[in-house]
């Protein structure tokens, strides 16, 4: 199972927890594992958000695979004017 890492305390109030396991191999899956289990979350929120998997930051998620052991964390992308 992966381990998907919510940084955002905004969004830990509609999960009521910080992380959680999901069975999903694909970014795809993994957003919708995600939002079946927290109804409560925006799915525009969630998909507007940074991806990094294992560490490494992922710029176009959408067809990104997820092995089996990973940790991918949603952080809110940094805004430069």
């Amino acid at each position: 199972m992966a381990t998907v890492v919510i940084f955002s305390s905004e969004l830990q109030r509609f999960t009521g927890e910080a992380q959680t396991e999901v069975v999903a191999t694909d970014y795809r899956s993994l957003v919708a594992e995600v939002l079946g289990k927290y109804p409560k979350l925006d799915e525009d929120e969630i998909l507007k958000m940074a991806v990094a998997i294992n560490g490494e930051l992922v710029h176009d998620p959408f067809l990104q695979q997820i092995p089996l052991d990973s940790e991918v964390h949603f952080v809110f992308r940094i805004e430069g004017g």
